[in-house]
C-alpha cells in the first residue's frame, strides 16, 4: 500500500467516525418531552388514602395493696436471701491462668499419678504451667476439683442474674482446645 493511499483510507475512517458520532448525538437530542409529560401524570394521580392512627387504649392504673400476698413484681424472700448460695472467694490472690477464659486454655498433659497427678495447662501465650487439685484457673472462678490423664474437672462460680451466684461444672480435655 502507498503512503498516499493510507492517508486517504485514515482520512476516509475518520470521516465515517465523524458521521457515525454525529448521528448517535443526533437520535439522544430528540426531546425528553415525552418523560416530562408522563411524569406530569403521574404526579397528577392522587394516591391511596392513608388509614388513620388506631385509637389508643387507655389502661387504669392499678395499686396492689393484698398485704397477705407478694407483690408480684418485688424480690421473693429466696431472692433476698442469697447469703445461703456459694460466693467467690474475693480475699484470696488471684492465680495466673484465672487471666485467661477456660476455651483459651489446652491441655497438655499430665506429670505424677494418684492424687499426686498435676496437670500442665498451655496458655494462649505458649507458656505451660502445672495445676494441681483446688487451684484456680479461668475468668469465672474456676476452681479443679479432679485431675485424671485425659482431663481436668473444674466447678464454676457463675451469677445466676438474682444478684447470687451458682455452680457450674467444666472441664478441659488433653488436646482439646
Amino acid at each position: 500500500m502507498k503512503p498516499t493511499s493510507l492517508v486517504k483510507s485514515m482520512r476516509l475512517a475518520k470521516l465515517v467516525l465523524l458521521v457515525g458520532t454525529a448521528l448517535v448525538l443526533g437520535g439522544c437530542t430528540r426531546g425528553m418531552s415525552d418523560l416530562r409529560d408522563w411524569v406530569a401524570q403521574e404526579k397528577a394521580k392522587r394516591g391511596a388514602p392513608i388509614p388513620p392512627l388506631p385509637v389508643i387504649k387507655t389502661f387504669e392504673t392499678f395499686t396492689y395493696s393484698d398485704q397477705d400476698k407478694r407483690d408480684p413484681f418485688s424480690p421473693s424472700p429466696d431472692e433476698l436471701n442469697q447469703n445461703n448460695g456459694p460466693r467467690p472467694d474475693e480475699g484470696r490472690a488471684r492465680q495466673p491462668l484465672e487471666a485467661y477464659s477456660l476455651d483459651s486454655l489446652k491441655m497438655v498433659g499430665t506429670i505424677g499419678n494418684g492424687a499426686s497427678m498435676e496437670a500442665l495447662i498451655k496458655d494462649p501465650g505458649g507458656v505451660i504451667h502445672r495445676v494441681h487439685n483446688n487451684e484456680y484457673m479461668g475468668q469465672n472462678y474456676g476452681r479443679i476439683t479432679a485431675i485424671s490423664g485425659d482431663k481436668v474437672d473444674l466447678v464454676e462460680l457463675v451469677s445466676n442474674g438474682n444478684g447470687g451466684w451458682m455452680e457450674r461444672p467444666a472441664s478441659i480435655a488433653l488436646g482439646a482446645k
